[in-house]
């Protein structure tokens, strides 16, 4: 059920309960003159059961309305009010139309209320029945549109939100990539520094062969040298 079809459903009933007071009134008058009242009461059942059933409707509809979050609280609150005071109606019509009060009594002011009843008085606007300071003053356009602005501006809201996350979600996929990358220039750098950490051992260890090498034929030179000058002694005439 729509905002709008909310607002028609609660507007209908209220019509609906002013005419079944007029009904019982009509039926009354028909009882103190005489008439036979059976068909107006006929019409009197069936106008109470779907008071009834609308009344439901209506209840079901808030329900729905206020667990998806599509009306405000306020909004809320205040067409629950306006629900307890049709079921304060219905409970009146329906003594009323049994016997248990009369007329004359108190209640049949709050019955034939908005209506064109006895008094001939202008019909009062149901929706400003526990009005809020918000909506005070408005007309159902504008408390429509009111409504519309404020979902509008939540969305909005929701909107840039949805931005901003996309946003950060983006940004981290960004630097997600770069640390990839840092990683493999990191892995790079590794792996370079053992293969040149190798090449260094092993050169290390040539330079030592050769170290070891020349040493020796030093002392083979060495060795050669004296018995060249020991053989050119002993050789040498005196």
């Amino acid at each position: 059920m729509s905002q709008d079809a909310w607002l028609q459903n609660y507007d209908a009933t209220c019509r609906l309960a002013q005419e079944i007071a007029e009904n019982i009134h009509e039926r009354n008058r028909q009882q103190r003159t005489g008439g036979n009242p059976a068909k107006i009461n006929m019409t009197l059942r069936a106008s109470l059961q779907k008071l009834k059933q609308n009344i439901a409707q209506l209840k079901e509809g808030l329900l729905r309305a206020s667990s998806s979050r599509r009306i405000m609280q306020s909004e809320a609150d205040r067409r629950q009010n306006l629900i307890d005071d049709l079921l304060t109606r219905e409970k009146q019509l329906n003594a009323t139309f049994k016997g248990d009060i009369t007329e004359s009594e108190p209640s049949r002011s709050t019955l034939m209320a908005g209506g064109a009843g006895a008094s001939g008085g202008t019909s009062a606007n149901p929706w400003l029945i526990n009005e809020s300071d918000e909506t005070k003053g408005l007309t159902f356009g504008e408390i429509k549109q009111q409504q519309q602005r404020v979902i509008e501006a939540q969305d909005a809201g929701l909107d840039a939100l949805a931005a901003v996350i996309s946003r950060q979600k983006i940004m981290g996929q960004e630097i997600g990539n770069e640390l990839d990358e840092q990683n493999e220039i990191i892995d790079d750098l590794a792996h370079l520094v053992d293969t040149t950490d190798n090449r260094i051992r092993n050169e290390t260890r040539r330079v030592k062969l050769v170290e070891t090498k020349s040493a020796s034929c030093g002392m083979l030179v060495v060795i050669v040298l004296l018995l060249i000058a020991i053989i050119v002694i002993a050789a040498w005439p005196v």
